[in-house]
Order: structure tokens, then sequence, then C-alpha cells
């Protein structure tokens, strides 16, 4: 029924950039909240930035001016742009999203298989 594929992560330097991109699948699907979610090994797994569908977005104080959350509605896609990257960004990242699959299926919530993002020294 709907796949929900992360994409974008991978090793970078400190103070590279990483856009994460998470696509749903379904012609009639339509996104409400968005939301990053990371987990560093050993580590709770806690909310990076979220945003619901009137575009306001809550960040995690330790990302706050360097990543950006966004959506495109019309590809089903939402993003995490991640600026100025520093070793302790470095964990799995999850995407969360909360939407209908059509008009007749109620909301629910989604959730990408994770994507590694490494920040060497």
């Amino acid at each position: 029924q709907v796949q929900l594929v992360e994409s974008g992560g991978g090793l970078v330097q400190a103070g590279g950039s990483l856009r994460l991109s998470c696509a749903v699948s379904g012609s009639t699907f339509s996104l409400n909240a968005i939301g990053w979610y990371r987990q560093a090994p050993g580590k709770q797994r806690e909310l990076v930035a979220q945003s619901n569908s009137g575009a306001s977005a809550n960040y995690a104080d330790s990302v706050k001016g360097r990543f950006t959350i966004s959506r495109d509605n019309t590809k089903n896609a939402a993003y995490l742009q991640m600026n100025s990257l520093k070793p302790e960004d470095t964990a799995v990242y999850y995407c969360n999203v909360r939407g209908k699959i059509n008009y007749y299926e109620p909301m629910n919530d989604y959730w990408g298989q994770g994507t590694q993002v490494t920040v060497s020294s």
C-alpha cells in the first residue's frame, strides 16, 4: 500500500551539508504533519524537527539555525536540509509523516526505514 523511502544519508566531514529526503508513495496521499527524528548508538531517539500542515516548525536546540525542515505536497515528500554538520549529529535519522492515503482512510503515521548520517572530524 504505502511506501515511505528515505534517502540522502551518508558520510560527510564536519562543516559539510546533507539533504535528507522522505518520499511517500500514492497519488492520493495527502501530507499533514511531518517530522524528523534521530537516534545515536546507546541513546534515546530524539525529535530533531517537526512541521504541521500550517507550515510552522519546531527544532531541537542542538540543530536550530543549522537544519531546515520542508515539504513538497505535490511530490508527497519531506526534506531535512542539514548544514554546518557536527560529529555529534552522527545518528540514524528517521522521517515520520502523518497523512491520509486517500479521502476514505483515517489519518495515520508512517515511518521511514532510517538513513545513517555520519559526520567525521
